[in-house]
C-alpha cells in the first residue's frame, strides 16, 4: 500500500512544471503575520522570518535565556531540512516561537504557489498549515555554490537584466560601487534579511 501511495505521488508531481517542486522563495504564513524566506544552504533547506506584520518581535519564549532577546526578524524556523528520496518533500525540524519548542517537520510544495508544512511532537500530535508564495524561487547562494564546487549563481534581482561592466580597480572601483549602492537603495527598500545562508545562525551549521 505504501509503494502504491508513493507511486501515485511521484506521478502527480511529475505532471507539473519543475518549478512547482521548488520550496525556495518567500512564503506568507497561514495567519498572515509573517513571511518566511526559504533557501537552499549547502544542500539543505533553511527558512527564516523575512517580514513581520508587527515589527520588533523578540524570541521571548525560547528556553535558552541568552536568546530570549534576539529579534524574530531573521530568526531561523525551518532547520536543516533534507530532501526525502523519490518525493518532493524535505524533512528536518521547525522552531515554533510561540512556545519555544522545536518539532520534527516536513515541507512539501503544492503546485507552484503553496507550501504545506507539517510538524509533530515525538511522532504524534501532528498538525500543519499551508503557506502562500509571495516571491521566488531563489537561486542557490553564491557562497554555497562555491562551497559545493558548482558554478556561481547570481543573487535574485528585479527588473531588466544588465550586462556586466568593465573591471575597475582602486578608487574608481570604490566610487563605482558606492554609486551603485546609492542607486539600488533609492530604487527599492533595503532587504533586512538578504541571503539567509550568510546569517550566522545558519552559516555555522551549513558550512
Amino acid at each position: 500500500m505504501r509503494s502504491v501511495a508513493y507511486s501515485g505521488l511521484f506521478l502527480a508531481t511529475s505532471l507539473v512544471p519543475a518549478m512547482a517542486a521548488d520550496p525556495t522563495g518567500d512564503w506568507r504564513v497561514a495567519d498572515g503575520v509573517a513571511d518566511i524566506r526559504v533557501a537552499e544552504c549547502n544542500g539543505a533547506m533553511w527558512g527564516v522570518v523575512a517580514w513581520e506584520k508587527e515589527p520588533g518581535g523578540r524570541d521571548r519564549n525560547n528556553p535558552d535565556v541568552s536568546k530570549q532577546n534576539r529579534p524574530t526578524l531573521g530568526m531561523p524556523i525551518l532547520l536543516d531540512m533534507k530532501k526525502k528520496p523519490g518525493v518532493d518533500q524535505w524533512e528536518g525540524q521547525v522552531y515554533n516561537a510561540k512556545d519555544g519548542q522545536t518539532y520534527s517537520s516536513t515541507i512539501k510544495p503544492i503546485g507552484s504557489n503553496q507550501l504545506e508544512i507539517q510538524g509533530c511532537v515525538l511522532g504524534f500530535l501532528c498538525g500543519g498549515e499551508t503557506w502562500t508564495r509571495v516571491s521566488g524561487p531563489i537561486p542557490s547562494s553564491p557562497a554555497n555554490s562555491m562551497a559545493k564546487g558548482a558554478p556561481k549563481t547570481l543573487p535574485r534581482t528585479t527588473g531588466a537584466a544588465t550586462a556586466p561592466g568593465p573591471k575597475t580597480t582602486g578608487s574608481a572601483a570604490a566610487a563605482s560601487k558606492t554609486t551603485g549602492q546609492k542607486l539600488a537603495t533609492s530604487a527599492q527598500p533595503a532587504d533586512p534579511v538578504g541571503d539567509i545562508c550568510l546569517l550566522p545562525d545558519i552559516a555555522r551549521f551549513s558550512h
